[in-house]
């Protein structure tokens, strides 16, 4: 640990904004590069979530002058680009966790992690992406995700069914969007996010989203392929029941009848979106078991205290002559 501090520095980028916004409310202390052109990663604290004062933003320039006893990866170009331009060698050699996102891009179940071979620790955030990576001989964690509860909102005054996805139209048929177009024909679907479009309702500001989101009578995720939205834990915190694709980690946490429904035929999804229109007090019902579900499985004080754990292990673990040689 860092000898002038009894709270952990860690050092990492700006990736995901609601992810970073849940990892910053533990009992630690983040720092994240800014650069002139607020390139990826290299955003700052931006206006959209309310950062503690454990949030920091460095100048890209002046990283290599700090003081920090973890590094954490949350991208491929941060691993394989962005540690050598903007840490130093003595960074570099600081105890390192790679935070994988997501599933594999590639091919699904043979894709090796691209940390393979090193001594970093891999962290997937749901059981389905650790499944599908091959870790390799990797020190592998899963940390499911932790969301602030924001209190229960939900009225399902409004006969519409909600999709909230960041940039649905460029992503294409991996995150649903041919399915949200399929399925709007037949049920009315609201869409918000940056950058949707023509097709939605852009974007909805996170602090304004649970009363806004609460209006609507279910949210439908149409993703095919990839983690367990962190969208779809805060809708059922906020107490709406949820609508989806029987794939990925969505399996796990969504069982038919009670907090939602779930499949892989378009036109039984249909069916249980009409259903849930027609019976407001039944969606009002699933609603409430997504909301105790939910708190219970995503709570934030479980997700930083695993954080927390393994931060703490990983420094632990570090040679005190490789964390403060030069």
């Amino acid at each position: 640990m860092n000898a002038s501090s009894s709270r952990l520095r860690i050092f990492t980028w700006h990736i995901h904004g609601s992810y970073l916004y849940y990892l910053s409310q533990g009992n630690y202390d983040l720092y994240i590069p800014v650069n002139k052109e607020r390139s990826e990663g290299y955003y700052g604290r931006g206006t959209t979530f309310p950062f503690g004062p454990n949030v920091h933003e460095v100048d890209a320039d002046s990283v290599q002058q700090l003081d920090f006893d973890l590094i954490l990866f949350q991208t491929t170009h941060n691993y394989q680009r962005d540690q050598y331009e903007v840490l130093s060698p003595r960074q570099r050699d600081l105890p390192k966790i790679y935070l994988q996102h997501d599933p594999p891009w590639g091919h699904p179940t043979d894709t090796v992690h691209i940390a393979c071979g090193s001594d970093v620790t891999l962290v997937h955030v749901t059981y389905f992406n650790k499944l599908m990576w091959d870790n390799g001989q990797l020190d592998t964690r899963v940390i499911e995700h932790g969301v602030v509860d924001r209190g229960y909102t939900y009225t399902g005054e409004l006969g519409k069914g909600l999709v909230i996805i960041n940039n649905l139209p460029q992503r294409g048929r991996m995150l649903g969007f041919d399915l949200f177009l399929e399925l709007r024909e037949h049920i009315p679907l609201d869409l918000v996010g940056m950058e949707t479009g023509p097709y939605g309702l852009s974007e909805v500001l996170h602090p304004e989203l649970p009363a806004f989101a609460g209006k609507y009578r279910f949210l439908f995720n149409p993703i095919r392929y990839t983690s367990m939205g962190l969208a779809v834990c805060e809708a059922m915190t906020y107490g709406m029941p949820i609508i989806g694709l029987a794939t990925t980690e969505m399996v796990r946490h969504i069982r038919d009848g009670f907090n939602g429904f779930l499949d892989l035929d378009p036109k039984c999804l249909i069916d249980k979106m009409m259903f849930l229109l027609e019976n407001r007090d039944l969606a009002t019902s699933m609603g409430t078991n997504a909301r105790r579900y939910a708190l219970e499985r995503f709570g934030i004080r479980r997700f930083v205290q695993e954080w927390e754990k393994l931060f703490n292990q990983a420094v632990e673990r570090q040679p005190l002559t490789s964390l403060y040689s030069d």
